[in-house]
């Protein structure tokens, strides 16, 4: 397929638009002397990192959980308690944060997979639940209050602290996570793991364990979930229970829904539209939240397939050549009259 004709679908040339504005918001932010927009676009970046990570999960894999806050909590906490002790190693932050969120993840993955459907769910938002009482148990570093964040993560002398540095590292994060999961979808093992999602007996009878790709899928969601905890508390300087609640989960998850389960840029879709939504109707309306809900149960009763399936309804459709029908030279129709 030409890439040039590729980019000229909606579904690929909007995403693009989109990245392309999003690199350009710290250079208009400084020339509108608004800091402000740097900040909340950062967590935009942030929140389409863990949306995708957990498309990875559901929209691939089929796998839906309630208890992706999880992951995002052990990432900020890998941020907050090694600095409460002065540790300003970013490094070190990184691995706690991969080193604990893949065994959570493997554990909880494991302990999941034994179950589908809604015990799965129910299982996956217990075991969030329990870690969100473990950290508010965690007196020492503020308990239900959360902890402020005053060694942020440094690395080569980069300080995560900053808005425009951790602007920067989550737009190059996220912009690496759409290539990969863009490859990972039509790699052997992303057809493996959809395929283990709309038949997986048909998966096991050909010989391949499709548990064992889901578990895989979802440690590396988990992974990636806690790479996005670990940049939203550096954004906000702090860490609290709050980041492990099932409604940051349930947010997720409209996210995915919204922008186009199963996608690649879904979850980016997903994220700008769902907070940008919220932002605008806060500051028209104290109402706003009936108002959104509204409008996702909306989304959610048409069915559809997201912005990402809207986009490719836009795109203009390949009508199929006439066959070729064979005509008689003249003479021969003369002589046949």
């Amino acid at each position: 397929m030409n890439p040039f004709n590729s980019l000229r679908r909606p579904a690929t040339l909007v995403p693009a638009l989109l990245l392309g504005a999003l690199a350009l918001v710290p250079w208009a932010a400084g020339v509108a002397e608004q800091p402000f927009y740097v900040v909340f676009f950062a967590r935009i970046l942030i929140y389409a990192i863990a949306a995708s990570a957990l498309n990875l999960a559901l929209g691939f894999g089929g796998l839906v959980s309630l208890g992706h806050a999880l992951f995002l909590g052990i990432g900020a906490y890998s941020v907050a308690i090694p600095a409460y002790h002065g540790i300003d190693n970013g490094w070190l932050h990184l691995a706690v944060c991969v080193a604990a969120c893949g065994l959570v993840g493997l554990l909880t993955g494991a302990i999941s997979l034994r179950t589908t459907g809604i015990g799965f769910i129910m299982i996956t938002l217990a075991f969030a639940q329990m870690g969100y009482f473990v950290f508010v148990s965690l007196k020492q570093y503020g308990g239900d209050d959360g902890t402020p964040i005053s060694a942020t993560s440094r690395f080569f002398g980069l300080d995560l602290g900053q808005p425009g540095v951790v602007y920067a590292v989550a737009f190059i994060l996220l912009c690496l996570v759409i290539w990969w999961s863009a490859r990972l979808r039509v790699a052997p093992f992303g057809m493996v793991l959809r395929g283990a999602r709309q038949n997986p007996r048909r998966i096991n009878a050909i010989g391949l364990r499709g548990k064992r790709y889901q578990l895989a899928a979802y440690v590396m969601s988990a992974v990636l979930c806690g790479l996005a905890g670990m940049l939203l508390a550096n954004l906000t300087a702090f860490a609290s229970p709050a980041t492990l609640s099932w409604m940051v989960s349930g947010d997720l998850i409209v996210m995915i829904v919204l922008g186009g389960l199963g996608t690649v840029c879904g979850p980016l879709l997903g994220a700008v539209v769902f907070m940008g939504a919220e932002e605008v109707l806060k500051m028209i309306t104290e109402s706003w939240a009936a108002i959104f809900g509204l409008a996702i149960f909306l989304v959610a009763l048409l069915r559809s397939a997201g912005l990402m399936g809207l986009l490719e309804k836009l795109a203009p459709r390949r009508t199929a050549p006439l066959p070729a029908v064979a005509v008689k030279p003249v003479q021969a129709v003369e002589e046949h009259a």
